[in-house]
């Protein structure tokens, strides 16, 4: 058996979008996607630095189907930035639905990164908006803490913990995908997609019986 691995004082847990909406009874609920906070509230406590993000969208958000005459959820549109995924309205600020999930418990969580808030631009990764350009403001708070090894958990592993951990990659930084505390929506092939990247990044996916 291996050893476990220890969390150190340069890495951090970032835990992405557990919120209502992409739960059960939510909007756009990921399959399963409850079973992922125990285990989450577990983990956590393995580190001194914890992040969570937050789908913080306007309720006329570019990438909200309804706002497209003649598309459907899930089609794919082309927007100024890119192609742009179709989803029903969620997560939309200070509804509950934008709340975290009532069971996720992170006391010690030291910031919350809210993104998806210009609704002009969709935004996946906890680092940047859809353009790739616009920052969240995630690169200059790991960077100013010395947090350099990122370990990604949540909602939803195909989107944004696929985009976070491209981002990361981008900035040299280590990106370990803690596999079991995710959950994917699979939009035509996405998951499949996403496992592909990650090992294309070079991203080591972990479960959490593996983190100490």
């Amino acid at each position: 058996m291996s050893p476990k691995l220890i969390p150190t004082l340069r890495d951090v847990l970032i835990v992405v979008d557990v919120q209502r909406d992409f739960c059960a009874g939510g909007s756009l609920a990921v399959p399963d996607a409850d079973h992922v906070v125990a285990p989450i509230n577990h983990l956590a406590r393995s580190f001194t630095h914890v992040i969570l993000t937050q789908d913080w969208h306007p309720s006329d958000h570019t990438s909200f189907a309804r706002i497209h005459p003649g598309h459907k959820v899930y089609d794919t549109i082309m927007m100024p930035y890119g192609p742009q995924t179709l989803w029903p309205e969620h997560c939309i600020q200070s509804s509950a639905g934008a709340d975290f999930h009532p069971q996720l418990h992170i006391p010690h969580a030291a910031a919350i990164i809210r993104k998806g808030t210009d609704r002009r631009i969709d935004s996946y990764s906890t680092f940047y908006e859809n353009d790739r350009v616009t920052p969240t403001g995630l690169v200059g708070y790991l960077k100013e803490r010395g947090l350099s090894r990122i370990f990604l958990a949540g909602l939803a592993l195909d989107f944004c913990i696929r985009y976070s951990a491209e981002d990361a990659s981008v900035h040299g930084m280590e990106v370990v995908v803690v596999h079991d505390c995710c959950r994917p929506i699979d939009v035509n092939g996405s998951s499949a997609e996403a496992e592909a990247e990650f090992r294309r990044l070079g991203a080591r996916m972990l479960s959490c019986n593996d983190i100490d």
